[in-house]
């Protein structure tokens, strides 16, 4: 299983190229699989990246920060964008401390460094926040765009409140794009990594009744997207960082499966999930439906790397 982003996408169309007018760049969340792909490609543009971490003996090229506090705004001032990906894992079970958790790290995270970003001298040309398709909720088989209403649930709701911190930017005059990100697909963790081992060992099958709509996106993707967004003027809001090709649950596991060259026998239960994660958890994360399409991102252009699934995982498994 592929440990490393291939650097040669880069080079690509869709992918980053040299971005002269960001000199200076500051994230984070950069220790997560995203960000741990994000990083790398974003020197390859020439970038200094600065990273925002909570351990409070920052390093060099590092800005200590406790989300849960004011951040100084000239801790903040002089940089060219501003990438905001940090928040609390979702995928476990969700305890009265767990969700409090998963929305103060989003919503007093973000409100944290927008509130900075605001009032530094030095503002940056573009603030891009992390959002989730959970935004839109259990929608069966509709289609989803940036237009489509928020759902309802506690994900939609973590994230209308995470998206409406983020607009203390847009007010100020910063371009602000919100990164709705689907199922994450990457050889460094995220989702695949939790359900590669059940698959591989021949147990693995769809999800409840396996018609749920799961929308997926291959990490080279994301980081392809956001170099597009940063480079793309004119791209500000809600932009939905999924493949254009979304599958029902059934689909995705027997692509999965047939990836790992095992089949796809055993089902996952619906009162299975609940007893793992808890009902509302197990619906929320793994049975709710989102037929998202990434309409901004191909109004602008953008040229997806990976818009088939089994071409995606053949790319992050191959030895």
């Amino acid at each position: 299983m592929g440990q490393t982003i291939n650097q040669s996408h880069l080079q690509l169309e869709g992918a980053p190229r040299k971005d002269t007018s960001i000199k200076r760049i500051l994230m984070s969340g950069a220790s997560g699989p995203i960000g741990a792909a994000l990083v790398p490609s974003l020197k390859q543009t020439g970038a200094e990246v600065v990273r925002l971490v909570r351990n409070p003996a920052a390093e060099v090229g590092q800005i200590s920060w406790d989300p849960a506090r004011e951040l100084a705004p000239a801790a903040v001032s002089g940089f060219g964008a501003v990438l905001h990906l940090a928040g609390e894992g979702v995928v476990a079970r969700w305890t009265d401390a767990k969700k409090k958790a998963i929305r103060e790290s989003r919503v007093r995270g973000t409100q944290s460094v927008a509130t900075a970003l605001a009032r530094t001298e030095s503002k940056p040309g573009v603030f891009v926040c992390a959002s989730a398709v959970g935004f839109y909720g259990d929608r069966d088989d509709e289609v989803l765009t940036e237009e489509s209403a928020s759902g309802s649930g506690f994900l939609p709701e973590v994230c209308r409140e995470w998206e409406e911190a983020s607009r203390i930017c847009a007010a100020a005059g910063i371009r602000t794009v919100n990164v709705r990100i689907g199922l994450v697909l990457s050889a460094q963790g995220g989702a695949l990594a939790r359900m590669l081992p059940i698959f591989k060992l021949g147990l693995g099958g769809r999800f409840g009744s396996g018609k749920q709509w799961w929308s997926w996106i291959h990490v080279d993707d994301i980081v392809g997207a956001i170099h597009h967004v940063l480079r793309t003027g004119d791209i500000a809001g809600a932009v939905n960082l999924v493949a254009p090709n979304p599958l029902r649950n059934e689909e995705f596991t027997k692509v999965l499966a047939s990836a790992v060259r095992r089949p796809a026998l055993f089902p996952v239960p619906e009162f299975a999930l609940g007893a793992a994660f808890g009902r509302t958890a197990a619906k929320e994360l793994f049975l709710s439906s989102q037929r998202v399409q990434p309409a901004k991102l191909m109004a602008t252009q953008y040229a997806f790397r990976f818009a088939d699934l089994r071409q995606a995982l053949n790319d992050l498994l191959r030895d």
